[in-house]
C-alpha cells in the first residue's frame, strides 16, 4: 500500500469517527411532548418567594396559595373547595395541560384536598407538578404524576414521592385551567 492511500484510509477513518461521535453526543430534536409551552418563570418565581418569606417568618407553607400564585388562578379557600368555586369562573377539564391546577378529591385521609400546577405534560399517562405541603411545609418541583385509572381519563393518580417510588392512589377531581369558562 502505497503512503498516499495509507494516508487518505486513515484520514477518512478518522473522519467517519468523528461523524459518529459527534452524532452519538448530539441532543436529540423533536421529543414529542403533549405540549411544549412552559410555566410562567415568573409567576414561579412569585410563589418561590412567597414560600421563603412564609419560612423567613417561621409560617406554614400550604398548597392553596402556592398553586394561586403559581398559576393565576384566583381562587380562595381550602383545596377541596376549588373545583366547584371554579364552576363558571374558569374553565375546567380532564386532560392536563401546563399552567393548570391539578384538584385532588378530598378523601377521609385527605379532607382538606390538596391542589398541584402541571408544571410538564411528558405524556399521555405522565406529568409533571409543582406543588407545597405535600410533604410537610416544603414545595416540590417537577414532581412526576402518573395517570393510573382504568378510563386513563386522569381521575385516579399516583405520585413519585421519593425518586423511582410511587406513593398510594388518589383520586383527582379534574383540572381547573387559568383561562375563563367560556374560553373553552
Amino acid at each position: 500500500m502505497t503512503r498516499t492511500i495509507r494516508t487518505r484510509l486513515g484520514l477518512s477513518a478518522l473522519i467517519t469517527s468523528v461523524l459518529l461521535l459527534t452524532a452519538c453526543g448530539a441532543p436529540l430534536r423533536d421529543v414529542p411532548k403533549l405540549s411544549s409551552v412552559e410555566l410562567d418563570p415568573e409567576r414561579t418565581a412569585l410563589a418561590l418567594r412567597e414560600v421563603q418569606t412564609l419560612h423567613a417568618m417561621g409560617a406554614r407553607v400550604w398548597c392553596v396559595p402556592f398553586a394561586r400564585n403559581a398559576s393565576g388562578v384566583q381562587i380562595r379557600g381550602n383545596a377541596n373547595t376549588w373545583w366547584p368555586q371554579a364552576h363558571g369562573q374558569y374553565a375546567r377539564g380532564h386532560t392536563p395541560r401546563i399552567g393548570a391546577v391539578m384538584a385532588w378529591t378530598a378523601t377521609s385521609k385527605n379532607p382538606r384536598g390538596h391542589i398541584a400546577v402541571v408544571s410538564e405534560v411528558v405524556s399521555d399517562r405522565e406529568i409533571r407538578v409543582d406543588h407545597a405541603n405535600w410533604k410537610r411545609n416544603q414545595v416540590s418541583l417537577k414532581m412526576s404524576v402518573i395517570d393510573v385509572s382504568e378510563a386513563n381519563d386522569w381521575s385516579a393518580v399516583r405520585l413519585e414521592s421519593q425518586p423511582g417510588s410511587y406513593g398510594s392512589t388518589y383520586p383527582i377531581t379534574g383540572f381547573i385551567y387559568p383561562t375563563p369558562a367560556t374560553a373553552l
